[in-house]
């Protein structure tokens, strides 16, 4: 008996030290793929200063889903508390306590939004600055317009804590912490593009709906999110998907919540904000999803 507990506890250590060196590998390395800091020089974007500049931004900043994070007063909120997955606030982005310094610049805006990183060019490390790379120079400023003058709202967040699991996806390929890292920051902007009801306008809207529905909108789990997250649906037309789907069910599923059967669509799911794009970004979406190849769920 005494041999058999004494290998057991061999056993265990051996675990234990295991363990403690593969921790040490994966926030070691995972440091070391968020540490560098990455340098960008273009022209300053010229930040109008109007009323329907600004109230463009706002509907810009809502319907792209910069409030799920931020709050709906962009003061900031919690979105996981969760060991091993980690802590994770979107930070206050207004000017009030917790938020952001007297000398956060329109540069600053425009660095954090397309291309995911802080002023002093170290990678944000949750920001989803791929879906907004591909903003338009005219939608960039008026979304920094808007939010340059939000009222301050004062709302400390905990510091960001990234855990092992989120770190170990990260080297594995299948969780994008440190966006910046897979954008191309030297790519070209498009000055504008004027809103319009086709497949081209809708492809640009559905930037946004790439992150959790993938690259191929076919979705599947969203990778970095707890397993008690429903996958992200798919939106092709393909029968496990939106193949079925008319434009009226479209609509009414992106307007109230509701699927053609009348089930609830998950809340995780943020039908609450895109219900406010106007008639033709939702028939632009439609008309660029109806435009995909059909996809099987869960491909991304």
């Amino acid at each position: 008996m005494r041999r058999f507990i004494r290998a057991t506890v061999r056993v265990l250590i051996v675990l234990v030290v295991l363990i403690a060196l593969g921790l040490g590998f994966v926030y070691w390395r995972s440091n070391t793929l968020l540490a560098p800091h990455i340098q960008i020089s273009e022209s300053a974007l010229m930040i109008p200063s109007d009323a329907e500049a600004i109230e463009r931004g706002r509907h810009l900043a809502v319907t792209r889903g910069c409030s799920e994070c931020h709050a709906a007063d962009f003061g900031g909120k919690m979105i996981v508390d969760m060991l091993p997955v980690g802590r994770i606030a979107g930070p206050n982005v207004t000017r009030g306590r917790g938020g952001l310094p007297a000398d956060f610049a329109a540069a600053d805006w425009e660095r954090a939004i397309r291309h995911g990183l802080a002023p002093d060019g170290r990678m944000l490390a949750i920001m989803p600055a791929r879906d907004f790379a591909t903003l338009t120079d005219a939608d960039t400023a008026d979304m920094i317009a808007y939010l340059q003058q939000l009222p301050p709202v004062d709302r400390e967040q905990p510091p960001l804590v990234i855990g092992p699991i989120p770190r170990l996806q990260m080297l594995l390929g299948s969780v994008p912490l440190a966006e910046a890292r897979a954008i191309d920051q030297h790519a070209a902007h498009v000055p504008a593009m004027a809103p319009a009801a086709t497949p081209e306008y809708g492809a640009y809207l559905a930037h946004t709906c790439s992150g959790c529905h993938g690259e191929h909108f076919s979705g599947g789990r969203v990778p970095g999110l707890p397993p008690s997250f429903p996958p992200a649906a798919n939106i092709t037309p393909d029968q496990s998907g939106i193949a079925t789907w008319s434009k009226v069910d479209f609509y009414t599923a992106m307007r109230t919540g509701k699927r053609p059967n009348g089930a609830n669509i998950d809340p995780f799911m943020p039908w609450a904000t895109f219900k406010l794009m106007s008639d033709t970004e939702l028939d632009a979406l439609w008309a660029f999803l109806q435009a995909q190849p059909p996809r099987p769920a869960g491909g991304r």
